[in-house]
């Protein structure tokens, strides 16, 4: 028994000293050095736009009201933001089905279709080079890209329920 209350004293003594000993030399090798960004991410050009590009949000515009949108994390999203990197993508909205506005992209997104039953404020990409934005509810194969969250149902049907819309998704600052 003293043998093993032994033991059990050792390592933890020796856990102790190990993190003490790490965290000890992470602050050491910080604070000895006047470290700038510059250093920590280097001086490459294409590492600073990546970030830059990383701070800016997509916006979405609907006719002339900016909506919030909590945009997925996927490939898709990505592959938007990238397509609107250079310029504010404007998509022609069409209604269709009493429920949803669907405009082309003119661009092939990355797909990952998967059954779906859709809500008020859901953005979807239908068949990768469609945007499909909903005021109502169905259900198929889509690929989400996000939602408006601040518009209930009733806010989105008075934005998308009374005729064609011109939709704008551009880069914003995030700051």
């Amino acid at each position: 028994m003293k043998n093993k209350k032994m033991f059990v004293l050792v390592l933890i003594t020796a856990v102790t000293v190990l993190l003490t000993g790490c965290s000890q030399g992470n602050i050491d090798t910080l604070s000895d050095k006047d470290t700038t960004s510059e250093e920590i991410t280097g001086s490459d050009s294409k590492k600073q736009t990546a970030e830059e590009e990383t701070e800016k949000m997509l916006q979405l515009k609907i006719s002339d009201t900016i909506v919030e949108v909590a945009w997925e994390e996927n490939e898709s999203v990505e592959a938007l933001r990238k397509l609107c990197g250079s310029e504010p993508l404007t998509i022609q909205m069409s209604m269709y089905g009493g429920f949803e506005q669907v405009g082309s992209i003119d661009a092939s997104l990355p797909r990952n279709d998967v059954q779906t039953t859709t809500s008020a404020g859901d953005i979807v990409l239908y068949s990768g080079n469609q945007i499909v934005v909903f005021y109502g509810s169905n259900s198929w194969a889509y690929t989400r890209l996000g939602h408006i969250t601040d518009q209930d149902a009733a806010g989105m049907t008075q934005l998308l329920g009374n005729g064609d819309v011109v939709i704008t998704v551009s880069l914003e600052d995030g700051k």
